[in-house]
């Protein structure tokens, strides 16, 4: 298998002479099979650079898997390129909204407003598809198996572990490490505790002797008390979740679109010192914009 990022910032694109190493663009990730089946994971703005590299692969056949409907994840989708291509086939995968009541088909629908896009889905050229899935139930995807796993955010948020030929990814999309929202000694924290260690354990199940952990670390240690609730990770939490699922190797992302290109590896090595004694052999990885890993 390939894995390809193409936009590994979080919240919103941040191009610049200070951000140009890891690159700008907002998540997405293009995930290749060994039959070269394409799985893209996240349509942030990366999804556009991606997009021009497939015109070479005309007819295509792409599998989008949307982990949540937060801008970021989603504002490149109407400048996917192929959206715009005769003979093609786009399939949207996502999770049902139960505060819209829709299923991922609202993700295209609000976006295609003439309010915000000056071109209708309906003048869209290529044939576009909106399967609506459920959590743990997998999905075939040519040689590909897709289950997606509920995890911590504020909206609906599927993290997706794809298999194929015995190997495996686990893409976290945005992620807080679930907490206890009562204080100790307070009424219901106990109760609460049972459901928090209830909830960690079977996120660390999901990801179980996954060969690459791709994950949300937003913040370090100092910033996160500021952001608790935001629905985001920190390096220290990636690695920490990474270890106790076994994986072999984590790509910390989502970088934070205010940190330097320098900033960025300055906080990444302070996590890699303060967690050195425990790595036990984990492969830790910045994702990096443009590069690729195969395996």
């Amino acid at each position: 298998m390939k894995v390809r990022f193409w936009g590994v910032r979080g919240s919103i694109a941040s191009p610049g002479p200070k951000t140009v190493r890891y690159g700008g663009n907002t998540t997405c990730i293009e995930i290749r099979t060994d039959n070269n089946e394409l799985i893209i994971l996240d349509a942030g703005t990366g999804i556009f650079p991606l997009s021009q590299t497939l015109l070479g692969e005309l007819p295509l056949q792409a599998n989008i898997l949307i982990t949540h409907s937060h801008w970021d994840h989603i504002q490149g989708l109407p400048f996917f390129i192929p959206n715009f291509i005769p003979g093609n086939t786009v399939r949207l995968h996502g999770s049902f909204d139960p505060v819209s009541g829709k299923g991922i088909e609202q993700v295209m629908a609000v976006q295609l407003q003439y309010s915000y896009f000056p071109v209708r889905e309906a003048e869209m050229k290529a044939r576009l598809e909106y399967i609506t899935l459920m959590p743990e139930q997998p999905l075939q995807i040519g040689s590909a198996t897709v289950t997606p796993y509920l995890l911590n955010h504020p909206v609906i948020d599927f993290g997706y572990r794809i298999e194929c030929n015995g190997k495996s990814v686990f893409f976290t999309g945005d992620h807080e490490p679930p907490y206890n929202i009562y204080e100790p000694g307070d009424d219901g924290y106990a109760e609460y505790q049972v459901f928090v260690d209830e909830k960690i354990e079977s996120i660390h199940n999901a990801m179980r002797n996954v060969d690459v952990l791709i994950a949300d670390s937003s913040y370090t240690d100092a910033e996160y008390p500021s952001k608790k609730g935001w629905g985001h990770g920190t390096f220290n939490s990636s690695i920490a979740i990474a270890r106790a699922a076994n994986a072999k190797v984590l790509f910390c992302t989502h970088h934070e679109p205010t940190r330097s290109d320098d900033a960025l590896e300055a906080a990444f090595q302070g996590a890699l010192q303060s967690n050195a004694a425990m790595s036990n052999g984990l492969d830790i990885r910045l994702a990096r914009e443009g590069d690729c890993y195969e395996f």
